[in-house]
């Protein structure tokens, strides 16, 4: 198991908790306590079959990819607004979507 695995996640922020917190999910270990931890529901669907997929991750039975995507749509049911984490270098004025 190796819950810090990032190499194929690209970073995903949260505001939750009435738009009051934010938090970035960049490992595996940020998911599974954002989701444990953060989420504001924990009955639905989405949210169980993103738990699932997180520990299916963790275990190395799927790929973070897919992963990643079960937890935009356990987002999307709870109502989370999702944000993409981008980094902008000054120098050339590129910006560019980070990846841990």
């Amino acid at each position: 198991m190796d819950w810090n695995a990032a190499s194929a996640i690209a970073p995903i922020g949260f505001v939750l908790r009435n738009r009051s917190t934010q938090r970035i999910v960049r490992t595996l270990g940020d998911a599974a306590y954002v989701l444990i931890k953060d989420w504001p529901i924990d009955d639905g669907e989405e949210y169980v079959t993103a738990v699932k997929a997180c520990v299916d991750a963790i275990s190395g039975k799927i790929e973070v990819e897919e992963f990643r995507h079960a937890l935009l749509r356990a987002a999307r049911e709870a109502d989370i607004v999702t944000f993409s984490v981008v980094a902008f270098d000054a120098a050339s004025g590129k910006t560019a979507e980070l990846h841990s």
